[in-house]
């Protein structure tokens, strides 16, 4: 993701020029051999790598609703683990007395890195998951609804009176929002990053406590 700083491995980048090809034209428009040539390898020799384009799109999409998922869960460590010992749990793995609002723009901030970072995931996302096996699927979907589940319990801490059902729709929506970086134009068209991701968090907080006050 976008918060790793050291070099990528060769399987790592692979996988960001697979997921590049993917999302320019198409799963089924992309061979092994231009994949290689997009790395500096021969085609055959991604075979080291993975067993097929069919693996390399299951950790694509497998492996960015895990990378999603466990940074949430660190942020919330992170703020659990500064407010020293003895706190008690709460409802939804709540702490009682940690900054709610806090963590809830940490995870805006978190996902807003993923949605301009890498743009082609939400791209294959959206246009290849069904091409993955059925058990590849159902877990892209259990991450996705731990995710989610963790959004809901930090936006209800926050906004005690919103409901489950509407903080589920919220949180859906803000996500519908993030994810439509694919659709803002390419990168030269679009304001500087920090711009770029000052308004996707404004516009996210807004969403949210619309919905609080709705």
């Amino acid at each position: 993701m976008a918060t790793r700083t050291d070099a990528p491995t060769r399987r790592e980048q692979i996988l960001k020029e697979a997921a590049r090809l993917f999302a320019e034209r198409g799963f089924h428009g992309v061979g092994v051999d231009e994949i290689g040539a997009a790395v500096g390898i021969s085609g055959p020799g991604l075979y080291r790598h993975f067993a097929g384009k069919d693996a390399m799109l299951a950790e694509l999409l497998v492996g960015i609703s895990g990378q999603l998922l466990t940074g949430a869960k660190r942020r919330l460590a992170e703020a659990d683990g500064a407010g020293g010992p003895g706190r008690a749990g709460g409802p939804g793995g709540a702490s009682a007395g940690r900054d709610a609002e806090a963590i809830l723009d940490s995870l805006i901030e978190g996902h807003i890195d993923f949605a301009l970072d890498d743009r082609p995931l939400i791209t294959l996302h959206d246009r290849e998951l069904d091409r993955l096996r059925d058990s590849d699927r159902k877990l892209v979907r259990q991450l996705q609804r731990q995710y989610v589940e963790l959004w809901v319990a930090v936006l209800r801490e926050a906004h005690p009176g919103l409901a489950e059902p509407a903080a589920r729709s919220a949180v859906h929506s803000v996500f519908g929002l993030l994810n439509s970086t694919p659709h803002l134009g390419r990168p030269g068209s679009l304001p500087g990053r920090a711009a770029t991701a000052e308004l996707l968090h404004r516009m996210a907080r807004g969403a949210f406590e619309a919905a609080a006050t709705g």
